[in-house]
């Protein structure tokens, strides 16, 4: 256990990862930039808040890296169902400051950012199923799309661009947890190709 501890980097990766992203939640949940957008005349509002869940995703995706596919295969304890005990308290921890952030503050901003945390850790588990260097590069080009092309018209989103709706959009929030429970059952069930 304490060997899986270490080679996860939980206290040198995912821990300042943590810290990291509920101070920029804290300081920063209502700063934005304006940013050209491809598909309409105006620019689209970017909130910082938008790329702050990558800090958590690239960190799980570094962490679960860390594997080694030999010793763990012939492990006694079932690795595959630590990592998603590990992934699952991360996500949450996440999502509570995003929450509480939120909550105290009033800023839908943070909780958007807790929410897009599932729904971005989801999209990388399913990534990593089949490429593990996709684990980090699909969320961030998720973020990237959702970005300059995420918006119909000013401060209206697509359907798709989940991580644009509301904070009080109960849907979103459901279909985040969809695909963050997707990602876990691909994490726990299939091996990589």
């Amino acid at each position: 256990m304490t060997l899986w501890f270490k080679a996860r980097r939980v206290q040198a990766a995912l821990g300042p990862a943590l810290v990291a992203f509920a101070v920029l939640v804290v300081v920063a949940h209502d700063q934005y930039v304006q940013l050209p957008s491809l598909l309409t005349a105006r620019g689209n509002r970017v909130f910082l808040m938008q790329l702050v869940p990558l800090v958590v995703t690239s960190a799980l995706a570094y962490s679960l890296a860390q594997a080694v596919a030999e010793i763990e295969a012939v492990a006694q304890r079932k690795v595959r169902h630590l990592d998603a005990a590990l992934i699952t308290a991360v996500v949450v921890a996440a999502l509570a400051a995003g929450l509480l952030t939120g909550g105290i503050s009033g800023s839908p901003e943070a909780s958007m950012a807790g929410r897009n945390v599932l729904f971005l850790t989801g999209l990388m588990l399913v990534a990593r199923t089949f490429n593990e260097q996709a684990a980090t590069a699909v969320p961030v080009g998720w973020v990237l799309a959702v970005m300059f092309i995420g918006y119909r018209d000013f401060n209206r989103p697509w359907p798709w661009a989940v991580t644009l709706h509301p904070s009080d959009y109960l849907p979103t929030y459901g279909f985040c947890l969809l695909v963050f429970a997707a990602g876990l059952i691909a994490h726990v069930r299939f091996r990589r190709l």
